[in-house]
């Protein structure tokens, strides 16, 4: 098993799964008006294209990616804007209005920009939008999250092909700068937010990991809240010198003697109960001893507790973390600088403050003189509730689509656009819906990035049911 519950018992078969029911099953209706085969075609082309669309960021030049996006939606008599933040970089936004609405829209949103590739490191162009002979699409951005975007267009386009009438109106955000400085996002809460107006958003997070917790077990983990994020640099400065003579007082040694004490701070476990509703949702599946155990709040604190921080994803998830992720201020190997840094990643639960994680780490490396702390970022932790009719609609449509998993609530370990939604009082969720295993989940960010077809095409299935379960309105559905 992954990270599953050791006991040395024998576990009996997982119990059946029991798909929910929609409480509005005409809205579902609609879906089936679709071509499904003719749409995964579809589905496929757009993503090709699109991961084709180099917007690595830095610089970004997303605007190229938005001018895409734009010649899709348009063709479809979609509504379009187009809104700059900086030259060569724009923000995407497009509705789908209700005639009526009856509730504020909802907002589907994406990133257009993505983290830099190197063609040396790859084993294929990662900007050609290859698809191989098993059926892989390649290419920065095929994962993180040009994948989603393309589910969230196309959604919108079957809204408007199919004339769905909708209780509230669906806007696509798709904008700039999510990978460094979140500036499309907040230009669009901070300049244009009237023109928007969503109450909910759907963005990344809830992706389905095969083998995360158990190995026969996919885990669909949708996101209500993410970590709070503080970047610290840690300055450390003393007595330079020849690179010949050691000196107990150097930079180099104090900032080593700071980290050390670091790298032994005891990471304390704290779950939320979101979290157990999750583990709950697990045990469910799994069934036998450690299905009894983790749906049980006390057993898991008892007994599972340890191996959720045996592992680093898991450990992440109940944890405030710790890493070192840079150094600076030396150069010539035979100088001892004056002074020397290293920056430090912290992320911290809901309702933790970087006040108390800064205290902690000052008490950590009390007695080390030469030590100063920089702070460059704080961002607390932001959290969207549970109980809510689209996080519940969420949730469910992936359970009636894929009913062998696991699906429930989880803090996001890392930050994304949904962290300024969320500051500006939008209520915001996860929602990728691909099953992964662990192996391609790990090639996000990193070399060979890529997803599999037949994710792209159920996951625009998904996508569609999710919407017209929140936007749809009721009643019978219209002639076509």
């Amino acid at each position: 098993m992954g990270i599953g519950l050791a006991f040395g018992l024998a576990t009996c078969a997982p119990r059946a799964p029991v798909p929910p029911e929609y409480p509005h099953p005409e809205r579902l209706a609609w879906a089936e008006a679709i071509d499904w085969d003719a749409a995964r075609a579809e589905v496929i082309a757009l993503a090709q294209a699109y991961v084709a669309v180099d917007t690595s960021n830095p610089p970004g030049n997303e605007a190229v990616g938005a001018a895409l996006l734009e010649s899709v939606l348009t063709a479809e008599g979609i509504e379009v804007a187009r809104y700059p933040f900086a030259p060569g970089r724009d923000n995407l936004v497009a509705w789908v209005r209700a005639a009526s609405p009856v509730e504020p829209p909802l907002c589907l949103m994406h990133h257009i920009d993505v983290v830099p590739a190197d063609p040396a490191r790859w084993a294929v162009d990662p900007f050609a939008g290859q698809v191989d002979a098993e059926g892989y699409l390649w290419g920065r951005g095929a994962l993180d999250m040009k994948s989603t975007g393309v589910l969230e267009v196309l959604t919108l386009a079957w809204l408007k092909r199919l004339r769905v009438p909708l209780r509230r109106s669906v806007v696509l955000l798709a904008v700039g700068d999510e990978e460094v400085d979140n500036l499309g996002v907040r230009n669009l809460v901070e300049e244009h937010w009237a023109d928007i107006g969503c109450s909910h958003a759907l963005n990344e997070g809830g992706m389905g990991v095969q083998g995360a917790l158990f190995d026969d077990l996919t885990t669909f983990a949708v996101s209500y809240a993410e970590k709070g994020s503080f970047w610290v640099r840690l300055h450390a400065h003393g007595e330079p010198g020849h690179g010949s003579t050691p000196l107990d007082d150097s930079a180099p040694v104090r900032l080593m003697a700071a980290l050390d004490r670091l790298e032994g701070r005891k990471a304390r476990a704290e779950a939320s109960p979101e979290l157990f509703t999750l583990l709950h949702a697990v045990g469910e599946r799994v069934g036998g001893i450690e299905g009894a155990v983790l749906r049980s709040p006390g057993l898991t604190k008892a007994l599972a507790m340890g191996k959720l921080m045996d592992h680093p994803l898991s450990r992440a998830m109940i944890t405030d973390t710790l890493n070192v992720t840079g150094f600076g201020g030396g150069e010539a190997p035979n100088v001892v600088p004056g002074s020397v840094w290293a920056n430090l990643d912290m992320r911290m639960l809901p309702g933790h403050s970087a006040s108390d994680m800064l205290a902690e780490l000052q008490a950590l490396t009390e007695g080390i003189d030469g030590l100063e702390w920089e702070v460059l970022q704080d961002l607390p932790a932001e959290v969207s509730p549970v109980d809510d009719p689209v996080f519940e609609a969420v949730t469910r449509t992936l359970r009636v689509m894929f009913p062998d998993a696991a699906v429930g609530p989880l803090v996001m370990p890392g930050t994304t656009d949904s962290q300024v939604l969320r500051a500006h009082g939008v209520r915001s969720y996860g929602i990728a819906p691909f099953l992964l295993s662990q192996d391609a989940l790990r090639t996000m960010h990193g070399d060979d990035e890529r997803i599999h077809v037949d994710n792209l095409a159920r996951g625009l299935e998904v996508m569609l049911r999710t919407v017209l379960d929140i936007a749809a309105a009721d009643g019978r559905v219209a002639a076509r």
